[in-house]
């Protein structure tokens, strides 16, 4: 019996991908997909993945990275001890994930969180942490159940060090 193949893959976004009818049940993020992420692209701000269901090409859920910086002395004392006496370390912005809401529950959001940390992993910069500014109680949930930790003194910013990360990947099943 022939392997089946997987129900989505995660591509850079491009022209041929239709974002007219993305629905996510976020307005603004919403919007930000169907009017804003290519003008991001071409000003060189912030890069777009999409999830396209492989049986129909439509767009099931996208993200954005993007590089940042975080002074040291935001971070927790516990992480920041182990870091060189930099001013501003480097990091990459997990700027939005969204998925469609028939997609919703079926661990897409999780897939894609996941290539962005691999993507991060294994770049060219050098890159210490993701963050992540989660839009409501329910992402940041999200985004703490797979080990992201708040910033002393944030109620929505989340750090994962990528070395966190990728251990925490290799201990799942």
């Amino acid at each position: 019996m022939p392997a089946s193949s997987p129900p989505y893959r995660i591509e850079v976004l491009s022209d041929a991908h239709d974002r007219g009818t993305f629905q996510c049940g976020a307005p603004a993020l919403d919007r930000y997909f169907r009017e804003q992420v290519t003008q991001d692209i071409k000003r060189r701000v912030a890069t777009c993945f999409v999830a396209v269901e492989t049986a129909s090409d439509a767009v099931a859920g996208y993200y954005t990275l993007a590089a940042t910086g975080v002074r040291l002395d935001a971070l927790a004392p516990a992480v920041a001890k182990k870091l060189p006496r930099y001013p501003i370390v480097p990091a990459a912005l997990l700027g939005r994930l969204a998925v469609v809401d028939s997609a919703k529950g079926k661990g897409l959001g999780t897939a894609l969180m996941v290539d962005a940390i691999r993507r991060v992993a294994r770049g060219d910069l050098a890159v210490f942490a993701l963050f992540v500014d989660a839009k409501d109680e329910a992402a940041r949930a999200f985004y703490e159940r797979h080990g992201f930790e708040l910033l002393p003194g944030e109620t929505n910013r989340l750090c994962l060090p990528i070395a966190t990360a990728l251990k925490l990947m290799r201990s799942e099943p």
